[in-house]
């Protein structure tokens, strides 16, 4: 197979393919967890947000252009109406290996089944804690016995990738960490630590007392199960590790600690139309100008989409500063 580029790759200014995209779908979410948003959120108004055919003409664009993943994000994709009806169509595109979701897991009793039929390749859930109070204080609003039967839905819809995301704070839930590992080798899934990200501006806590590092928790974990030097990435932000005596992966995204810039293949587009070309920059495009004056126009939007990769950053810097976060936009206005 040739290595050369094609016309029909996505190539940075730093010689980074861009294969994967993370479309969000909602900034809605029927949760409110601390790390993500405010209490007291305001939503964007439905006029403002792409409609399902919009982020159906997005997600195609991006595979015309080479992109083989795509991960459907929130807030919370699956209390956007209809949503099934776009998983079903990105499935059937010719070139697309991966499509993928992020939830809550609150909806997957529901339509896990369904999903899976539509054409959903693989699932991440998050999933922070293993005791309901806590789970809730989390979450400010979420059922922690309805996140597990999402969880044993996925699994039994027979999905070829689940993975669970735990967001580690400290004094919260880093008492969970090898509670939440063993969790995972019983369900037979993968599991990923985050730490977390500084954007949006919060009052809950204080990011920087609440900072765990991927390092510490690696540490807690492989004194109980020995995670061995050698470790694989997949083409997202984890670092996978393998335990000897499990199949399961135990990942790390580690933003501060381990900055994974110079891998980066992925971009985002919020649900708002807006192609963020770095998670931790503001650097962007209006995707939804063209697609409200163009509809249809897929050529010209796969030059809109072309031409930002001239100004995708070559990567990000995350401080720990509570009271001027670099980026203001909050995790579910950039797309989970």
């Amino acid at each position: 197979m040739s290595s050369a580029v094609t016309p029909s790759q996505l190539i940075d200014r730093f010689d980074r393919q861009i294969n994967y995209v993370r479309l969000s779908v909602t900034d809605r979410c029927d949760f409110r967890c601390v790390y993500c948003m405010a209490e007291d959120m305001t939503f964007l108004p439905r006029n403002q947000i792409l409609s399902l055919e919009q982020l159906y003409d997005v997600g195609k664009a991006f595979v015309d252009l080479g992109v083989t993943k795509i991960r459907l994000t929130g807030g919370e994709p699956l209390i956007r109406n209809n949503v099934l009806s776009l998983v079903e169509r990105l499935g059937a595109l010719e070139g697309l290996k991966e499509l993928h979701l992020t939830t809550n897991g609150a909806q997957l009793d529901k339509y896990a089944p369904a999903l899976k039929a539509a054409g959903l390749t693989g699932i991440n859930i998050s999933v922070d804690s293993l005791q309901a109070d806590k789970f809730r204080q989390l979450t400010r609003t979420g059922d922690l016995n309805r996140v597990l039967r999402g969880i044993d839905a996925a699994i039994d819809a027979g999905f070829s990738r689940i993975k669970l995301n735990a967001v580690i704070l400290r004094g919260r839930n880093d008492d969970e960490v090898l509670d939440l590992v063993e969790f995972a080798r019983h369900k037979c899934v993968d599991i990923s630590f985050i730490e977390e990200m500084p954007l949006g501006l919060i009052d809950e806590h204080s990011r920087a007392l609440s900072f765990c590092s991927s390092d510490e928790l690696r540490e807690i974990i492989d004194e109980r199960y020995p995670l061995g030097n050698s470790h694989e990435n997949t083409g997202g932000p984890s670092d996978y590790y393998r335990m000897v005596d499990s199949s399961i992966r135990v990942g790390f995204i580690s933003p501060h600690s381990h900055n994974f810039c110079h891998l980066c293949n992925r971009v985002r587009v919020t649900v708002e139309g807006r192609l963020l070309l770095c998670l931790g920059n503001e650097h962007s495009a209006d995707l939804k100008e063209v697609l409200d004056a163009y509809p249809g126009d897929s050529e010209r939007l796969q030059h809109t989409i072309r031409q930002a990769m001239a100004i995708k950053p070559e990567r990000h810097h995350f401080e720990l500063n509570d009271d001027e976060p670099q980026i203001v936009r909050f995790m579910n206005m950039t797309g989970g």
